[in-house]
Order: structure tokens, then C-alpha cells, then sequence
């Protein structure tokens, strides 16, 4: 018998401050439904007594050093025998009867592999987070966006995408994963570390089959940012060199090198408009040094690419859109998902 149903698991490294504002909601609104696990990753700040004081009903998963998002959870997940898990950010406040309907909707459907709620701003309620929104989706070139979120463009939510849809990625903000499948697939990529993992592991699971849905009658709010600020190099550097790899790894071959040309431009060209538009030297620095550090470790991932190429069953994944968003939106501007639903 599993120790749960519902394992919810907050990953922690020196983040007390959103402990101490966001856990009482989870526990208010989940400990009916779910074990709650904070996985530590050696915080040196005063997390632990935090949680020893004011929480003592949470389980705690102790590391002796900060394995990253990727690998923290994978060892983490490890030591949990549950049905559903629930990566969930420590900036993250829930609400009423979130757990609910996903849990639902997964149990009705067995071909669903993960899912993700609706995701608003903790600061703005009647607006879209951009870290998940209402589900994910990649353009042509690898580019993420969502229902709600277009590069800096968030939309307010309007009850406009409310509507439960196939998606190509959930986010990692708030992501339930059927435990057997999380397992059988191998989990997150911990060479990533931090950063387009939840992407690269939801197109997997579609590769072979499953499927990723957005399920909007649960809704969380979410901070964001909340470890690294978005103009951060060190963030720049592992977005830019993690997606290369991403594709690298899940494109198929008929794909692959037409877009990593373009890529290679692409990139480039957003290097030097950091650096000439935005006088940004640090993340121009990291644009460059992200190809460099691809290109170097590509051959490390030669093996995951043969396996996930000899494993695909979904040869046409509908929710990887045909198009390229950059033209979308800055040639067509079309800034909205709702102005790029019927494109293909």
C-alpha cells in the first residue's frame, strides 16, 4: 500500500521567508487530501527551525548540499511512495479545493501523465502568472509560451482560457505527475539543473504517448522569480544552453537540423540585442557562453536522443505549434494566445 494518494513536495533552499508566507495556505487547503513534504537543499538560513517551530506536521527530507531543482527532486520523489506528486514552489499560495479537480481529471483519464492548474499573480489576482499561466505550449524554434503568457506579454484572466486543453508543458511552478510514469521516464534531466526541465521532461512523456493537460478550475497564485531575478545571467545562461538541449534531445530528425541553424542565428541575434539595445553585457556574456557550453556537452546526449527517438510514439504532437513566434509576435503582432490558436 502507498504511504499517500497525493505526496505534495516543496523543494527549499534558503527560501524561509516563502515558507513562512505561502506553507500555511498549502496546508490549509490541502492536508485533508495530501501529504506535505518540504525536501531541504541545505539551507543555511533559518528554514528548518522555521518548520520545526510553526510546521511541525510537515515531513521534512533532509540534503546535505543543494542538488539544484532538477536533481532536489529526483531524490526527493525518490524517497515518497504515492500515487500523484506535486511539485510545487515555495512561492505559491493555494486555494480552496485546488488539489481536487486535477486529481479528478487524472483518475477519469489514465492517458494523462501530468498536469498543471491555472497559474495567477499573487500580486495582481485577475492576471496571469508568466511562468505557466494556463498551460504551455513550444513554437517551431523551441520558444515557450502559454495560454495567457507571450514572451513579456501577460494577459489578464478574463475566464478567456477556463477551458481544460492538451498542452505541450505544465509548469514546474505547480506540476502534478503521476508517480509511476515520473519514475518510469526517469524523472526530471538533472544535468540541467535548474530551468526547462519541466519542459524538457512534459515533451517526453508526449513523445511516448502520454499526455499534458492544463486543468483551469484549479487555480494557484504564484510569485515568481522567486530565486533568481528574471535579468539574471547565471538564469540567461541555463534557459538558453538547457532549450538547446531540450531540442537536441526531443526534436525529430526530419527537425533537427533545420532548427538548430536557425537557432544559431536566432540566438545571436538576441545576444547582441542585449547587448546594443539593452546595454545588458552580463547576459550578452551568457547567450554566448550557453552555445559554448552546449556544443561542448551535445555528445553527452547522444544516447538520450537514440532512446527518445526509438521510444516515440507520437510521431505528430498537435501542441508543438508549426510556426515561429518571434514572427507571431513581432512581425504580426499577434501578442495574445487567442490570436494564435487557429495557426498552425
Amino acid at each position: 500500500m502507498k504511504d499517500c494518494k497525493v505526496a505534495i513536495v516543496i523543494l527549499n533552499w534558503n527560501g524561509a521567508a516563502m515558507l513562512r508566507q505561502y506553507l500555511p495556505s498549502v496546508l490549509q487547503y490541502s492536508r485533508d487530501e495530501a501529504t506535505v513534504y518540504v525536501a531541504d537543499n541545505a539551507s543555511t538560513d533559518d528554514s528548518l527551525q522555521l518548520l520545526h517551530e510553526h510546521f511541525p506536521e510537515v515531513k521534512l527530507i533532509l540534503f546535505d548540499k543543494n542538488w539544484g531543482f532538477a536533481e532536489g527532486y529526483n531524490r526527493a520523489l525518490a524517497e515518497i511512495d504515492a500515487e500523484y506528486f506535486v511539485l510545487l514552489n515555495s512561492d505559491i499560495e493555494v486555494t480552496h479545493h485546488w488539489l481536487t479537480p486535477i486529481v479528478e481529471f487524472m483518475d477519469a483519464h489514465p492517458e494523462v501523465a501530468a498536469c498543471q492548474p491555472k497559474l495567477l499573480s499573487v500580486f495582481d489576482h485577475d492576471k496571469f502568472e508568466y511562468a505557466g499561466a494556463s498551460g504551455g505550449f513550444l513554437d517551431r524554434y523551441g520558444y515557450p509560451f502559454c495560454r495567457g503568457r507571450i514572451f513579456e506579454t501577460v494577459e489578464r484572466d478574463n475566464g478567456q482560457y477556463d477551458n481544460p486543453i492538451p498542452v505541450l508543458w505544465a509548469t514546474g511552478a505547480a506540476l502534478f505527475v503521476r508517480a509511476r510514469i515520473y519514475n518510469e521516464v526517469g524523472g526530471l534531466d538533472a544535468r540541467f539543473f535548474a530551468h526547462n526541465e519541466e519542459i524538457d521532461l512534459c515533451w517526453r512523456l508526449c513523445i511516448l504517448g502520454y499526455q499534458v493537460y492544463c486543468i483551469p478550475d484549479s487555480v494557484v497564485y504564484h510569485v515568481g522569480g522567486g530565486t533568481l531575478p528574471k535579468s539574471n545571467p547565471m538564469k540567461t545562461f541555463l534557459n538558453f544552453r538547457n532549450n538547446l538541449t531540450m531540442l537536441y534531445k526531443c526534436l525529430p530528425d526530419s527537425e533537427l537540423r533545420h532548427v538548430m541553424r536557425v537557432r544559431w542565428f536566432l540566438d545571436y541575434l538576441a545576444a547582441w540585442e542585449m547587448l546594443i539595445l539593452k546595454r545588458n553585457l552580463g547576459d550578452f556574456k551568457a547567450v554566448c557562453r550557453a552555445r559554448r557550453a552546449f556544443k561542448r556537452w551535445r555528445k553527452d546526449f547522444e544516447d538520450d536522443r537514440r532512446q527518445i527517438q526509438a521510444s516515440r510514439k507520437a510521431t505528430d504532437i498537435p501542441v508543438q505549434r508549426r510556426f515561429s513566434l518571434l514572427w507571431q509576435y513581432y512581425a504580426k503582432g499577434r501578442k495574445y494566445y487567442s490570436d494564435l490558436d487557429n495557426i498552425n
